[in-house]
């Protein structure tokens, strides 16, 4: 067993890094680490791991991984993390990097350890979402009751512990920002046990999670926004590394970015991104969190051009700021909003950021302009508005001495009484205030009042304190009722917050994690929703469903939840892998200008029903259909092409004696109340003993109005139609 856990790497590792220390030279490093080793291998008792519990459960492996068996002869970097943790997650590229020097064969394995802090985060299926997410490699073991946590005593998040061949304990790390430690440690290591001989270079059995997975229009979507006027969207297209401006109907009007990360400036073809996540839009212009290159990043839409506005590519440490934006390290920005300065004469010539990675909220100025208490400050300048930098849940009257825990989601509120930002603060699991007014920072619901306790979450309807959220990453104002929305991610729920009485509600979601479009918003379901949004009007509120791979549609008047299809330029993508060609809906028959238009009865449905049309033609007497030539029926949706998704949409006629039957299913996600379907029929017919030959139309306008409840499977409707003689 492991004789008082990490402790027992205390004395000789604390001597080691004063070693370190006074080093000068890389050489004298390597010595003493390697002396080090050699004292460590030379104890009479090896400080061991225990070995995992073999029902625990695994990613990326073909099955159970044995340290003492499968990982015997290996060096093995054990990082203790959980996906929630900002600090966690900047960590990720270290080992990433330490990945791509060594390999298996190399005698090097990383294995994850997931100990959960909120209980969302021991479920498997979400733990795989995360792995997939932050593009994790290697294997993965899910350590729900944080057993190896509790046997080597791990207090914090992430914790590096690094093993020699035989399970026996070597190093530990703590905390993020030992990359050259973690390289040093390591490659000695390796370096010392393959000149005794015990590094093994067998492959570990590894099989990837994102392999299994099949291609989706969105990948973990984070954020979403809408313009003012209410006709665009920008979503951040996070796991494709991407930004996508859609029209309200899923259009894609741009791509920006994709499908891989990396860090370029210039055309949209050009420009990539990593893992980007909050946007804002004004007119023709996007800012990006690009957040895991510890950018901020600006969008023309009338240029095509990206550019960088802030941060410099790695992450930072400075917890003040103040240089001008490209010149200013940042770190994890997480979301972007507008907001106005106090003595400027423009309209969000702020860009207020959710600085996740140092526990703040940054001010980003568009132009030169003041901020509350603050000097003048030039266009360009990038600095910290509210937050001390420590990760706490502490309200102040002085902005500086707040203290916030990985700050994810921001909205503004500009109009009296509340002059606010609101604050979607995760890992305290609250909704905070930033008053605009004197920057104090205020408490409005969840958590608890102790400021150093960061566990107080839960899921429970109620005011102010007594109010319990689970990691919320979103908060979105809607103006028009006076109210604010809330992702309360870890809790798969949408919730409802009126600022004035404290009430925090649930408004959709069961949370169970699942995607389920039920007949009411409580019905249904979503899976870690990460940022949401309100159109100005107060009507649609789109929702990042980031696990479920989708934008959901939540209509706050008539109460329907839908999916929001994303129809690409040349293919529509849909979820059940049925791709409607552009070309199929173009190249259908145009109908002669004098063909009928006939107008149907309105037809109540519901979302996912069938509807079969039953089609009687009649040629006039005398006549007969013309088999060669291209007799069809066809249908058509001007300003609902989201109805057409998956369908088939046009056959042939080739007897008019028989009645044909034309199956039409509704999406189950529906983007309106009410929508407008068109079947049509193109004929060419001959007079009997005559050459002439004619060509006729007709055309079924079916209104339909989509009902919440269920209507029945499947709904007849008669199309019935005489031609007559001209």
């Amino acid at each position: 067993m492991a004789a008082g856990g990490l402790a027992g790497l205390l004395p000789a590792q604390t001597q080691l890094e004063y070693a370190l220390l006074d080093a000068d030279t890389p050489q004298e490093k390597e010595n003493l680490v390697y002396q080090y080793l050699k004292k460590m291998d030379s104890r009479e008792r090896d400080l061991t791991v225990p070995e995992l519990g073999g029902d625990l459960q695994w990613l990326n492996t073909a099955g159970p991984i044995s340290l003492h068996k499968d990982l015997c002869g290996k060096v093995v970097v054990l990082d203790f993390f959980t996906y929630c943790c900002i600090n966690c997650l900047h960590l990720l590229p270290d080992l990433h990097a330490l990945e791509r020097q060594y390999s298996d064969k190399d005698g090097l394995i990383i294995v994850g350890v997931h100990s959960a802090k909120f209980p969302n985060e021991k479920v498997l299926d979400n733990i795989k979402s995360a792995v997939l997410r932050y593009n994790i490699v290697h294997p993965v073991v899910n350590d729900a009751d944080a057993t190896l946590w509790h046997e080597l005593e791990v207090s914090c998040w992430p914790t590096l512990v690094i093993l020699g061949p035989r399970g026996n304990m070597l190093f530990s790390l703590v905390g993020e920002g030992h990359r050259e430690k973690l390289f040093l440690f390591t490659s000695i290591t390796l370096k010392f046990y393959k000149e005794r001989g015990q590094i093994k270079d067998n492959n570990i059995g590894i099989k990837l999670y994102r392999d299994t997975l099949p291609p989706s229009p969105l990948l973990f979507p984070g954020k979403v926004t809408v313009d003012n006027s209410g006709q665009r969207l920008v979503i951040a297209d996070t796991g494709h590394h991407r930004i996508l401006v859609t029209q309200k109907n899923g259009q894609i009007l741009h791509t920006i970015g994709g499908p891989s990360s990396g860090r370029r400036d210039g055309r949209f073809s050009e420009a990539a991104f990593n893992s980007p996540q909050g946007i804002a839009i004004k007119n023709n212009v996007i800012y990006v969190a690009d957040t895991e290159n510890h950018l901020i990043r600006k969008i023309d839409l009338e240029l095509e051009m990206v550019t960088t506005v802030a941060g410099i590519g790695i992450q930072g440490v400075d917890k003040e700021g103040g240089a001008k934006g490209e010149e200013q390290p940042i770190s994890s920005p997480w979301d972007v909003v507008f907001g106005n300065s106090i003595s400027g004469t423009q309209e969000g010539d702020v860009l207020w950021i959710a600085m996740a990675g140092t526990h703040q909220v940054w001010a980003l100025m568009l132009e030169g302009g003041k901020l509350l208490k603050g000097s003048d400050l030039k266009k360009g300048a990038c600095l910290r508005f509210a937050g001390s930098g420590n990760e706490e849940n502490r309200n102040n009257a002085y902005p500086h001495k707040a203290g916030f825990a990985q700050p994810s989601g921001l909205s503004l509120a500009s109009e009296e009484p509340w002059n606010c930002l609101f604050v979607a603060d995760s890992e305290s699991s609250t909704v905070r205030t930033i008053s605009l007014k004197d920057g104090a920072v205020k408490h409005l619901v969840g958590g608890e009042r102790d400021p150093l306790n960061l566990f107080a979450f839960g899921d429970v309807d109620g005011a102010g304190i007594n109010a319990k959220l689970q990691h919320p990453l979103g908060v979105t104002w809607d103006k028009k009722r006076k109210l604010l929305y809330v992702a309360d991610s870890y809790n798969h729920k949408i919730k409802v917050v009126d600022p004035k009485m404290k009430n925090c509600a649930t408004l959709a979601g069961t949370g169970e994690a699942s995607d389920v479009i039920g007949s009411s918003f409580t019905q249904s379901t979503f899976n870690e929703p990460g940022g949401l949004c309100v159109e100005e009007n107060g009507r649609l509120m789109y929702v990042a469903d980031t696990n479920n791979h989708q934008i959901k549609v939540l209509d706050l008047e008539t109460k329907i939840l839908s999916m929001l299809p994303i129809l690409n330029p040349e293919v529509c993508d849909v979820p059940d892998n049925l791709p409607v060609q552009k070309d199929k809906i173009t190249n259908l028959p145009k109908l002669p200008k004098c063909a009928p238009v006939l107008q149907l009865p309105s037809l109540t449905v519901a979302p996912g029903q069938t509807i079969q049309f039953l089609l009687k033609l009649t040629l006039p007497p005398d006549s007969k259909l013309n088999e060669e030539a291209p007799n069809s029926w066809f249908i058509t949706a001007e300003d609902n092409t989201w109805l057409l998704q998956g369908q088939c949409l046009s056959g042939e006629i080739k007897d008019v004696s028989c009645q044909i039957i034309i199956p039409f299913q509704l999406p189950r996600s529906c983007l309106s109340a009410e929508a407008t379907l068109a079947v049509k029929a193109c004929l060419y017919y001959c007079s009997k003993g005559s050459s002439a030959c004619m060509m006729k139309g007709v055309s079924f306008s079916q209104p339909l109005q989509i009902a919440s409840t269920n209507q029945g499977s499947l709904t007849q409707v008669e199309l019935i139609h005489a031609f007559v003689t001209n």
